[in-house]
């Protein structure tokens, strides 16, 4: 066949010309993204309780929510926080199980549950996507600002601003958080009520009044029917002051015995931008929207914004879209400059211009039709499929050089340019399909991981299948029809003048002297991989293990805990503080102080006394030093302070991120007692104390002012608990006395007082009853408790997590440690999880993988050599290469993670491929009656240079990586590492260390 198309090139050239073209469609058509679009298999709830403390919450709520929610199908974990005021529920399922039913079970279960829960709404069920990472936000300010100004561009943001957005084809939604609402305060005068003999409640009783609603009411006339409307008189603060009510004989309005006064609502969080108080605006994009088409939509409303509203400024902050495309735009720098020196390295070794034309060709076509392929088996191009591109074209420029090399070689010893041309094809055809194999072999299996990493990586292995696949068709077809019609002209192959002047007789020299070393010395056969197994113990042991590897980010978020019990106003003025410290350091800055405001979860769940501060620098070594003053400002002033450093949420940390310390110890009661912050502090500081390399956080708790009723009294003043209660509402301005409706907003108007200190509250407020008025002082007794801030539950209950942050190699000695302390406590008992648990779970996954690639291996490498024994010797350099592997991962500091397990498991496949070949030469050579040691030097004089080209261009395709600096190269740098070093130490064993262990095995002839 192949003899039949060297006579048409042109048919060959369209047929692929074709493919090409749809190529060129599938890139076009293929949705691009940071990552792949994976199901992420968790579903949260959110119960939102204002009026119940974290304590309540989880008694009265989260404990029922969390008994019938265990029950549903799949369901892997649960873990619950409880909060004043709100709770959240994670539900974890089993991988691979259908996202989009579990919620809907989850909805079934809490309607089940909305009888038992007492006066809360009903909980928001949040299903995980990977479209909940908001695109981008956008910070919207307005210089000199006063309050009443804020409130106007808070309206002006959500009616106009957000709609405006929303507009937009690629946008899904805009989540608002920092708006500042209005409400209307109506403070009575005490004195003038009891001078006309009114109470509060009757006063209260007349405000009501005022606001009426009809519904549901028509009225006929004739064969008509209409519906009736009543128009409330109340419905802006000029209404309700005008609204009259009689007392005796005379009629008032409300603004003589009260004010009345419009005002911001107290607010429990803002959001601050670049110094000033700001609106933050997270915007949402289609599932199937692209990331770049959005960012160019939302540049060009931007500019219009700027021309429509000039007084308004827009900042955009956390921009997804630049991460995308820095790190896309590196990766394809990065396979440009792989291709050029693969080009390059082709060029010096078969010292002529046309090969490496071949090389420039074969790549290039074979990227774009793959890309076809990778459209029909609906693959993204994200990071993942584009490092797996970028891994595959120093696998697939393989075939090319073994073929030019085969083709030339035939050549150059007498066959005719046509017979070399065929004949050369047909004799590595089938090597180089085993090649190709053995490498799709180990890639494979890690399609099976369990969990989030076999979602990740499936990009990665079928991208480079797919590669190699379509590389080593369009080797045996399309490059032996070029080489053809490239040389066709030529009687004999000529080098390239000055590269013919280069000769490698020395290091054929040299060569044979080493394989003679080796053959001399057969005991290296068996010492070597013995020698690498017990290095490769060594080292597992004592590196560090972690999840992925580190990812360089020049922007991060710092998370404060404030661990006291501080004003908005006070956690304002510290976060100013520490964005001051910032100066020009930061080119971005902007906060996130108390409670937010968003509907999903953008931010972490903040209480009055957080804040979260994101700030963007220049590089990662500026990143490093604003971290550093940042924790020396917060260490130094405010020392009870909890924080930490966290990356900006992007979609890939959400997803596949580390979220747990190395070691967490969840403490519980061994008997029905609660779990109270008085028993758990002495614990965690024996704790920290026993374990001094170990970093251990203090126990935040929160004190909360606790009003303490005495019954007797009660019951003597004739005093009512729901008066009591009413009394402490209004004097603190939590009296909702009804909501009026402006447009699309609705405004509260409340009863109140102008009280704000809690002494003051205590000493002044009075209780009204027929007789007299009664002091709170005299019915109620002030007093502190202390709770956790978090009340933390599982599947066992309420439980304390302790993290200790430790070196995984020192994980069972604090283990043996906080069960000790445990025990002697007497009433306590721990159990433990954290990432140091999931990392084993990781190795031992990848060890699964392995074994499985590598039985593979064996099944393919005794189908091509019909032998039991060959694919012994091939596999058997294995352990020698993952043993130099895990020395450097050791010694660079790299360590173990989900990219080196995956390097370690590539090397398996490609390392080998140099031994198939030489093996397959032996063989050929050993048949038509070598001696076998001759047969060695024979066949490793033929390959030696093929050998060589293809490690160096494998090892130069990921050479890239090493440079870092973006999330594509650090995410690979720990496989480029393995895979670099397993080339090199590959090569050498290739070249030498096999040829000793087949002639150790076949003393004379193989054809014997």
């Amino acid at each position: 066949m192949l003899d039949r198309l060297l006579d048409r090139p042109v048919s060959v050239s369209m047929i692929a010309l074709v493919l090409v073209i749809l190529g060129c469609v599938g890139i076009a058509s293929l949705p691009v993204g940071l990552i792949p679009d994976v199901d992420i298999p968790y579903v949260t709830v959110q119960v939102d309780a204002p009026d119940m403390s974290a304590r309540e919450l989880d008694e009265l709520v989260v404990r029922n929510l969390r008994q019938n929610l265990i029950q549903i199908n799949h369901l892997d974990d649960i873990h619950t926080e409880a909060k004043d005021g709100s709770a959240t529920l994670t539900l974890n399922f089993e991988q691979g199980c259908n996202i989009d039913f579990a919620f809907i079970e989850v909805n079934e279960k809490i309607d089940r549950s909305l009888s038992s829960l007492p006066g809360v709404n009903r909980p928001k069920v949040l299903k995980a996507s990977a479209t909940d990472i908001p695109a981008f936000f956008i910070n919207v300010t307005r210089r000199g600002l006063g309050d009443d100004s804020f409130v106007e561009l808070s309206d002006f943001t959500a009616n106009v601003i957000a709609k405006r957005i929303e507009q937009l084809d690629e946008v899904a939604m805009v989540d608002i958080s920092g708006s500042v609402r209005r409400e209307i305060l109506i403070v009575p005068d005490l004195d003038k009520l009891a001078a006309l003999g009114l109470s509060v409640d009757e006063f209260q009783r007349a405000l009501s009044e005022a606001n009426v609603r009809l519904t549901n009411l028509m009225i006929r006339d004739g064969e008509y029917r209409y519906n009736v409307n009543f128009r409330s008189f109340a419905s802006n603060r000029d209404d309700i002051a005008a609204v009259y009510f009689k007392s005796g004989d005379k009629i008032f309005r409300i603004d003589d015995v009260a004010s009345v006064v419009e005002q911001a609502a107290p607010a429990s969080g803002l959001d601050r931008s670049d110094g000033k108080q700001a609106l933050a605006l997270a915007v949402i994009k289609q599932n199937d929207a692209r990331m770049s088409k959005l960012r160019k939509s939302m540049d060009a409303l931007l500019q219009q914004f700027a021309k429509d509203y000039p007084e308004v400024e827009f900042t955009l902050t956390r921009d997804q879209t630049e991460l995308l495309d820095y790190s896309i735009r590196n990766l394809l720098l990065n396979i440009i400059i792989a291709i050029l020196l693969d080009c390059l390295i082709i060029f010096l070794f078969m010292k002529d211009l046309r090969s490496p034309l071949l090389v420039s060709l074969s790549i290039p076509v074979s990227l774009v039709i793959s890309f076809f392929v990778l459209y029909l088996l609906g693959i993204s191009i994200n990071i993942i499929s584009l490092s797996g591109m970028l891994l595959g074209i120093g696998m697939m420029v393989d075939n090319t050089i073994v073929l030019t090399d085969n083709i030339t070689a035939r050549w150059r010893r007498g066959d005719t340019l046509r017979d070399a041309v065929v004949q050369g094809t047909n004799e590595v055809s089938g090597a180089m399909l085993s090649s190709v194999l053995t490498t799709c072999a180990v890639f494979i299996p890690l399609v099976f991981l369990n969990g989030l990493a076999g979602d990740l990586f499936f990009d990665q292995a079928i991208t480079v299948t797919v590669l190699l696949l379509v590389s080593y068709l369009v080797t045996v077809v399309l490059l032996p029809v070029y080489y053809y019609v490239l040389y066709r002209r030529n009687d004999t192959f000529k080098p390239n003048r000055v590269l013919a002047r280069l000769e490698f007789k020395s290091g054929l020299r040299i060569y044979d002297k080493c394989v003679n070393f080796f053959l001399k010395h057969k005991w290296l056969s068996w010492a070597l991989p013995l020698l690498c197994c017990v290095v490769s113990a060594l080292s597992l042991n004592y590196m560090t293990k972690t999840k992925l590897p580190p990812i360089t980010y020049s922007d991060a978020i710092l998370e404060i805990d404030w661990n006291s019990h501080i004003s908005l106003e006070e956690n304002r003025r510290r976060v100013v503080a520490l964005e001051d410290l910032a100066g020009g350091d930061a080119s971005q800055i902007s906060s996130m102080v108390g409670v937010q405001q968003f509907l999903m979860n953008h931010s972490a769940d903040q209480s009055v006394n957080e804040a979260s501060i994101y700030f963007k620098c220049a590089d990662a070594q500026g990143l490093e030093s604003l971290k550093s003053r940042f924790a020396e400002k917060i260490s130094s002033t405010w020392p009870d302070a909890v924080y930490g450093f966290g990356t900006s949420g992007n979609i890939f940390e959400m997803v596949f991120a580390e979220k747990e310390a190395e070691l967490t110890a969840r403490l519980r009661t061994s008997s029905d007692k609660k779990l109270l912050p008085q028993g758990v502090k002495p614990l965690v500081e024996a704790m920290d104390k026993a374990l001094p390399m170990a970093d251990i956080a203090s126990v935040p708790v929160k004190k909360d002012v606790l009003y303490v009723a005495d019954p007797e009294l009660l019951s003597l003043y004739g005093v009512s608990w729901e008066a009591l209660a009413a009394v402490l509402r209004q004097s603190l301005n939590g009296n909702t006395v009804f909501e009026i409706v402006q447009g699309n907003r609705t405004v509260p108007v409340v009863l109140g007082t102008d009280m704000v200190e809690m002494e003051e509250l205590f000493s002044t407020a009075v209780v009204h009853t027929e007789e007299k008025d009664i002091p709170l002082r005299k019915l109620l007794r002030q007093t502190f408790e202390e709770d956790f801030k978090t009340i933390v539950s599982g599947e066992e209950g309420n439980y304390y997590p302790v993290a200790i942050d430790i070196r995984s190699s020192e994980v069972p000695q604090a283990m043996e440690a906080v069960k000790s302390i445990c025990r002697d406590s007497g009433d306590y008992e721990v159990s433990f999880s954290g990432a140091y648990f999931t990392n084993a779970e990781m190795i031992r996954q990848m060890a699964i993988v392995l074994l499985i690639a590598l039985a593979m291996l064996f099944l393919i490498l005794a189908s091509q050599f019909e032998s039991l024994v060959q694919p012994f010797i091939i596999l058997s350099e294995i352990i020698i290469d993952l043993g130099f592997c895990l020395v450097f991962l050791w010694l660079t500091g790299a360590g173990i993670n989900m990219m080196s397990l995956i390097g370690i498991v590539v090397v398996c496949g490609i390392v080998i491929n140099d031994s198939i070949l030489k093996i397959d030469t032996i063989n050929k050579l050993a048949r038509q009656g070598r001696e076998v040691e001759a047969a060695i030097h024979e066949a490793g004089h033929r390959r030696l240079k093929a050998i060589i080209m293809t490690s160096l261009t494998t090892v130069l395709s990921v050479a890239p990586f090493l440079g870092r600096g973006n999330m594509g190269a650090d995410l690979q740098y720990p496989m480029a590492l393995v895979i670099i070093v397993g080339m090199a130490v590959g090569t050498l064993v290739s070249l030498f260390y096999v040829p000793a262990v087949y002639a150790f095995i076949y003393k004379r002839k193989i054809g014997k």
